[in-house]
C-alpha cells in the first residue's frame, strides 16, 4: 500500500506583498538613488517586488542619521527605556509571525515549516533576550561602566534574512548603539518589513536604517569612515576583504563566515537519532547554512548499515513548493547558487566519488536540487574541502577516535561540529579536540539566544548571542 501527503499550501496572500519597497533612512522610507532591483521567488522564478536600492549618498545619509540618533537620543537614553522599544519590536514580530514566515519563504525559498517554526520565533526570541539585558549591562561582566561603540554597520546574508538581521540589531540596540543594516541583494523584504515594525513601535528616527542593494552597497557601508564597528555574516572570501579594508582603522569588527562542519557518528551511537541529526544537519534550509553538517564521518563497523538506512530516510524527504507545509526541502535561493552546487557536484563525480541522488520528484519549474550523498570521498576532493552551501553530503569513514578528530579538523574552517555517541566521556573527549566554535553532542542545529555562536579559523571571529555576544558591542 502506498500513500502520499495531500497538498497543504499556505496562502501567499498572507505576506502582504507590495509592488515596491524602499530604503529606510532616518526613520522614513525614502527613494533610493541606486538602480532598482527585482526580487524573485526562487520556487517559481517569478518576480515578487521591485526594491529601491541605496547609492553612496544614501549610505552617507544613513550613517549620518545613525550618528545623530546615537549621540543625541539613543546613547544617552537609559537602558530601561531602550528595552521598552526592543520589547515592543519583539512582540510585534511574534504577533506578525505568520505574515513574516510567508514573506520569508516567498523571498528566500525555504520551506514554510522552517520559517514558521525556526526563523521567525528565533528572531523574536533574540529581540526579547537582548531587551532583557538592556538595563543590566553593568552586571553582565563587561566592566564597571560599559559604553556603546557608536554606529554599527551590519551586513547579513540571504540564507536567514530576518534571523540574521535580528542577531545584529538586537545586541547593537540593547547596548546603546545605532545601526545601518544592509540585507542581501536577493532577500531584502523581511528586513524592510522589520524596519516598518520598528517605526510602528516608535523607535526614534536614525536608530535603525536599512539599505537594500548589491555588493557595492555593502562595500560602501563597511568602508565608511563614520562607522565604529562592522558586523558581517557571509562568505569567507568577502570576510577576508573586509578585514583587509578595516585593518589599521581602529574600527571594531566581528565576522561569522563559512564552514565545512563534520558530523561524527561513533559505532555506539543511537542510529535512528543520529540519522535524524545528519538529515537535519545538511538538508535543513537546503543546506544553505554556514554550520551545516556537510561532512559525515561514520565509524567503519556501522558504515554500511548506517548509510543504507540514511539513504532510505533521505529518499522520503519531500522536495517541492516551499509554501506547502509538507515540504522538507525547498528551493535554492538563486540561479547563481544553484550553478555553484551543480559545478561542485560535478567535481565530485570527476574526482571519483560515488554519487547517490534521492529519487524524489522535482518541480517542473523553479530552482531545485535533489538531496545528494557522495560516498568514497577522499579528503583531497573539492566536495570534502569547499563549502558547497547546498543539499550535498560528503561521507568519509574512520576507525579510531583519533582518526575521526584528525579528519574532522582537516579544514581551514572552524564554525561547528557534531558528535554522536552514547558515552558522555567520549563526546567530551572528542569535543575538546575539535577546532570549532560550536560543538553539538547527540543533536545538531540547536540555537538559543542565551548561548554564544561563532567560529574560529576561516569561519571568522567574535561571538553573537548570550552575554558573551554583548561584549562585541561595548567599549
Amino acid at each position: 500500500m502506498t500513500w502520499t501527503y495531500a497538498p497543504a499550501p499556505e496562502s501567499a496572500a498572507l505576506a502582504g506583498l507590495r509592488p515596491s519597497y524602499r530604503p529606510f533612512i532616518g526613520g522614513e522610507f525614502v527613494d533610493g538613488h541606486g538602480e532598482s532591483l527585482t526580487t524573485v521567488n526562487p520556487a517559481t522564478e517569478e518576480p515578487l517586488a521591485e526594491v529601491g536600492t541605496a547609492s553612496d549618498a544614501d549610505v552617507d545619509a544613513a550613517v549620518t542619521a545613525a550618528r545623530t540618533a546615537q549621540e543625541k537620543v539613543w546613547g544617552p537614553m537609559s537602558g530601561a527605556e531602550r528595552a521598552k522599544y526592543l520589547f515592543r519590536i519583539a512582540r510585534v514580530v511574534a504577533e506578525r509571525a505568520r505574515e513574516l514566515a510567508v514573506l520569508e519563504t516567498l523571498d528566500n525559498g525555504k520551506p514554510i515549516r522552517e520559517t514558521r517554526d525556526v526563523d521567525v520565533p528565533t528572531a523574536s526570541a533574540h529581540l526579547f533576550h537582548h531587551a532583557g539585558w538592556a538595563d543590566k549591562l553593568e552586571h553582565a561582566g563587561l566592566g564597571p561602566a560599559p559604553a556603546p561603540l557608536g554606529v554599527v554597520g551590519a551586513v547579513v546574508p540571504w540564507n536567514f534574512p530576518l534571523l540574521m538581521a535580528a542577531w545584529k540589531i538586537a545586541p547593537a540596540l540593547a547596548t546603546g548603539n545605532t545601526i545601518v543594516l544592509k540585507p542581501a541583494e536577493t532577500t531584502p523584504l523581511s528586513a524592510l518589513v522589520l524596519a516598518e515594525i520598528a517605526a510602528d513601535a516608535g523607535l526614534p528616527p536614525g536608530v535603525l536604517n536599512v539599505l537594500p542593494g548589491d555588493g557595492a552597497v555593502g562595500a560602501a557601508l563597511v568602508g565608511h569612515e563614520g562607522l565604529d564597528k562592522v558586523a558581517f555574516t557571509g562568505s569567507t572570501e568577502v570576510g577576508i576583504q573586509i578585514q583587509r579594508r578595516l585593518a589599521g582603522t581602529g574600527r571594531a569588527l566581528t565576522l561569522e563566515l563559512g564552514g565545512k562542519a563534520a558530523n561524527i557518528v561513533y559505532a555506539d551511537a543511537a542510529l535512528d537519532q543520529a540519522i535524524e541529526g545528519v538529515v537535519d544537519g545538511i538538508f535543513f534550509n537546503q543546506g544553505h547554512v554556514c554550520c551545516a553538517g556537510s561532512r559525515l564521518l561514520v565509524q567503519e563497523p556501522i558504515a554500511e548499515e548506517f548509510l543504507e538506512r540514511l539513504r532510505e530516510r533521505i529518499a522520503g524527504l519531500r522536495v517541492g513548493d516551499p509554501l506547502d507545509k509538507n515540504t522538507d526541502v525547498g528551493a535554492i535561493n538563486s540561479r547563481a547558487q544553484l550553478e555553484r552546487i551543480v559545478d561542485l557536484a560535478a567535481a565530485g563525480d570527476a574526482e571519483g566519488a560515488q554519487r547517490w541522488t534521492s529519487p524524489c520528484a522535482l518541480p517542473e519549474r523553479g530552482l531545485f536540487f535533489p538531496p545528494t550523498v557522495f560516498t568514497e570521498v577522499e579528503q583531497t576532493m573539492r566536495i570534502a574541502r569547499e563549502e558547497i552551501f547546498g543539499p550535498v553530503l560528503s561521507v568519509l569513514t574512520f576507525r579510531t577516535p583519533d582518526e575521526a578528530v584528525a579528519k574532522a579538523t582537516n579544514t581551514p574552517y572552524g564554525l561547528s561540529a557534531g558528535v554522536w555517541t552514547e558515552k558522555g566521556s567520549k563526546a567530551l573527549w572528542t569535543a575538546q579536540r575539535l577546532r570549532a566554535g560550536v560543538v553539538w553532542a547527540n543533536t545538531f542545529n540547536r540555537f538559543d539566544p542565551t548561548a554564544p555562536f561563532g567560529g574560529t579559523g576561516e569561519s571568522g571571529f567574535g561571538r553573537e548571542g548570550g552575554r558573551t555576544g554583548l561584549q562585541a558591542y561595548v567599549r
